[in-house]
């Protein structure tokens, strides 16, 4: 699968931590930042992320920051892009069964490395379930013509 994967300062380390677990695990992994712990704004890696996945170049993204929370509302700023903060392994497979998440949103300074691997695992490997939940991303779908225009 190919990935694509980006982070602020706050979740660097977990990044490159989940980079090398991807990685070894058999997927392509493209980097868009950050490169260190020095300080950067993470709408700025949120949105290249997100424009990535909108124009379809990738599988599956991973953002994250310290909590999760700013990458996501961030990435739901682009048209298309449905981002889902996970904190455990359900969230992370309903991320994908119910909602058809393109976008993964972890907390790096609110989650440890084998938690986070079970939780991109889920993500990864949990097919959408289509059905009901097609009827309500329709609906989502509905709501981005109205207001993204």
């Amino acid at each position: 699968m190919n990935i694509a994967i980006g982070s602020d300062h706050g979740g660097y380390k977990l990044k490159e931590h989940l980079k090398k677990y991807l990685q070894k695990n058999g997927h392509t992994v493209v980097d868009f930042g950050c490169y260190s712990e020095d300080s950067v704004d993470y709408p700025d890696i949120a949105f290249l992320v997100g424009e990535a996945m909108k124009d379809k170049k990738y599988d599956k993204a991973i953002l994250i920051d310290g909590t999760g929370g700013g990458m996501t509302l961030a990435a739901n700023k682009i048209k298309g892009i449905r981002a889902v903060c996970a904190y455990n392994e359900a969230t992370g497979a309903f991320a994908s069964e119910h909602d058809d998440a393109n976008i993964l949103c972890l907390g790096g300074k609110m989650l440890g490395e084998l938690l986070a691997e079970k939780i991109v695992d889920a993500y990864i490997k949990t097919p959408f379930g289509g059905e009901r939940h097609q009827r309500r991303l329709d609906k989502i779908a509905e709501i981005e013509k109205k207001y993204f225009k």
